[in-house]
């Protein structure tokens, strides 16, 4: 599992879904919260949290150019490629923070993804979590939608 800690910015609610806007290391990334937590008033704007995501699914793209419907684009720079048979393993450094991301070797073969890269990871807002981050017993703020 990623986990990048972030403060909330804002935050739009519509009925049962809100999306919420969280600075991360100085980006922007967003997570589509389909539970109404931030209209009862856990998720505020200055609330840190952590944000997660799963490694499956963090896309990559190299030399991406124009507008795309992901609200999650992080410029990163590649560490590590560990290759298998069927998938691949890519470590990320995103500002001093790890995030990794599984891809199918054919898609790293295809990309000639190598460490010391620049790509861009991308994540759907639907695919992260908010989790406070003084909540030890690990309280979902927002969860993920499938």
């Amino acid at each position: 599992m990623n986990r990048l800690p972030g403060v909330v910015t804002a935050i739009q609610s519509a009925g049962q879904v809100a999306l919420a806007d969280v600075e991360v290391r100085g980006g922007a990334m967003s997570a589509l919260l389909m539970e109404s937590d931030a209209e009862a008033g856990r998720l505020k704007p200055g609330a840190p949290v952590l944000v997660l995501f799963q490694e499956a699914e963090v896309s990559l793209a190299k030399h991406l150019a124009g507008l795309i419907s992901l609200r999650n684009r992080l410029g990163t720079r590649i560490k590590q490629v560990d290759k298998g048979g069927v998938l691949t393993r890519v470590a990320l450094d995103y500002h001093g923070h790890e995030i990794v991301s599984i891809i199918t070797t054919r898609s790293a073969e295809r990309l000639q993804l190598a460490a010391g890269d620049e790509v861009e990871a991308l994540i759907k807002a639907n695919e992260v979590t908010l989790v406070a981050r003084e909540a030890s017993s690990g309280l979902s703020i927002g969860n993920r939608s499938s």
